[in-house]
C-alpha cells in the first residue's frame, strides 16, 4: 500500500507487485479492483511481453518496479544483475506512457541507515512527470522530509516503524503538513 505525500489526506491505494509473470495473474489482479500491477523482472526480462500488457490493460493500471543497485536493474528477487540502466529503463517505459515508477535502492533496504535521495532527486528531475516511489532506507522522520523535497511522491516505511523508529502519529502530523 502506498500513502501519497501531499494530497488532502492520506490516501491508501493497493498495488499488487512480486513475481507477476503472466497475462492471466494481471487479468486475475485487475479483476479485483486492486489499482496498480507493479510490475518489475518481467519488464526488465521480458519487454516484449510487459509492452502487450500495457497495450492491452493501459498504463495506467501498471506501476514500473525498478529495482536497483548501482543504478543498474536488478531482478528475480534481487539475485541478478541485469545490464540494464535505470534511466534508459524509466525513459523507454515512459515512451509508452507509463507514469507511475517504485524505485528501490536495493543497497539500503532494511538497513535504516538513509534511502538514496540523491538518486530520487536525479530520477525527478530527468523525469518531472514522474508518480515516484521512494523506497529503501527509511530510517527516521527526516527522511521523509529530505525525500519529499527531493520531489518523491510516496516513500514505502517498513522497518523504521516495526522498530519504533517512527509513529504513526509522526506520520500523521507529516501526512497532514504535506497537504497545506
Amino acid at each position: 500500500m502506498v500513502n501519497v505525500f501531499g494530497l488532502p489526506k492520506a490516501i491508501t491505494i493497493v498495488d499488487f507487485g512480486g513475481g507477476v509473470k503472466t497475462r492471466e495473474e494481471v487479468e486475475r489482479i485487475i479483476a479485483m479492483r486492486i489499482e496498480y500491477v507493479t510490475v518489475g523482472s518481467i519488464a526488465a526480462k521480458q519487454p516484449e511481453v510487459f509492452r502487450e500488457w500495457i497495450d492491452s490493460f493501459g498504463p495506467s493500471r501498471f506501476m514500473l518496479g525498478a529495482d536497483v543497485k548501482d543504478e543498474v536493474i536488478m531482478v528475480s528477487g534481487w539475485f541478478e544483475q541485469s545490464t540494464i540502466h535505470l534511466m534508459p529503463y524509466i525513459a523507454s517505459y515512459m515512451e509508452m506512457g507509463i507514469r507511475n515508477v517504485f524505485c528501490t535502492d536495493i543497497s539500503k533496504d532494511g538497513r535504516l541507515e538513509g534511502p538514496s535521495t540523491a538518486l530520487y532527486a536525479k530520477i525527478k528531475q530527468q523525469f518531472p512527470d514522474v508518480f515516484l516511489i521512494a523506497s529503501g532506507g527509511v530510517s527516521n522522520m527526516e527522511d521523509l522530509h529530505d525525500l519529499s523535497a527531493a520531489g518523491c511522491d510516496a516513500a514505502i516505511i517498513g522497518k523504521a516503524i516495526y522498530e519504533n523508529r517512527i509513529s504513526m502519529e509522526a506520520l500523521k502530523t507529516f501526512i497532514q503538513s504535506t497537504t497545506h
